[in-house]
């Protein structure tokens, strides 16, 4: 498996990992300059020459992999029989530096409607290092020609298109998923919302709308759905920053960004 697709693998799997690269190269060496190595939690793919400085950079990938805040960092290794190693001699003559570049996993967003408020919302998040989920009953709301201004997307962008039952999108969501409710249809949003709180694993479930809406909505997921207070107030609602009380779609897409990207910061600390 090339390291390209072992990231991409890490990633669909939403596992973290660590890039080892052959920063620097001088004199003789196991690997050029550019040779990688991908470590996960038990797996690796590549190498970068074996022996000690593959070993010791294992070992310090998984420290990586198992610490907070991880940042890149670069290991320098001089390759002569003078050198007390953890792993064996490496007696080539050179000195060699590799760079650790951690690979965290991602957040991951699942917008169910993507009306005005959601399109400008997936605008938003598109320019972020995240997975993003996009659902929707509606074929012309997840167009190609509508969906063209996410193309230079960062994140990757994943369209449901379910013309029945958008909840059973729910089912295929990683753990820890962001779930966010803004369809047309309020029986819609009320399916969503009841089968949202029923999905083991979500991260955070926010619901669009008005206070008057959530009233009606919390009174049917006691009286139908028969979820107690603690479980309905999982579900936040109004979403957003309360500091910001635009009505435009674009303002309340930012608001709602704004809020996310502030848990997501909580949930890395």
């Amino acid at each position: 498996m090339t390291w390209v697709a072992a990231v991409a693998r890490l990633r669909a799997h939403r596992e973290p990992g660590v890039l080892v690269t052959v920063a620097t190269v001088r004199g003789h060496a196991p690997r050029k300059a550019g040779a990688k190595l991908v470590v996960g939690r038990s797996e690796t793919w590549g190498s970068i020459g074996g022996g000690n400085i593959e070993a010791v950079a294992i070992d310090r990938a998984r420290e990586l992999i198992g610490g907070p805040d991880a940042e890149p960092e670069l290991m320098d290794f001089a390759l002569n029989d003078k050198v007390t190693n953890r792993h064996g001699v490496q007696c080539c003559g050179g000195a060699v530096s590799v760079l650790l570049e951690p690979l965290p996993v991602v957040p991951a967003v699942a917008i169910f409607g993507i009306g005005h408020v959601g399109l400008e919302l997936a605008r938003i998040l598109a320019r972020h290092d995240l997975d993003l989920h996009l659902t929707d009953t509606r074929s012309d709301m997840l167009a190609d020609e509508r969906l063209g201004v996410l193309a230079d997307a960062v994140a990757q962008v994943h369209v449901h298109h379910v013309p029945l039952l958008p909840e059973e999108v729910l089912a295929e969501l990683a753990p820890g998923t962001h779930v966010l409710i803004m369809t047309h249809d309020h029986a819609e949003d009320a399916a969503l919302a009841d089968a949202a709180l029923r999905t083991e694993g979500l991260g955070s479930i926010g619901l669009i709308g008005s206070s008057a809406k959530w009233a009606r909505f919390r009174h049917r997921l006691s009286t139908e759905g028969g979820h107690d207070d603690a479980t309905i107030d999982r579900i936040k609602t109004p979403i957003g920053l309360p500091e910001i009380t635009g009505k435009e779609p674009a303002t309340i897409a930012v608001s709602v960004a704004a809020d996310l990207l502030l848990t997501f910061e909580k949930e890395r600390r």
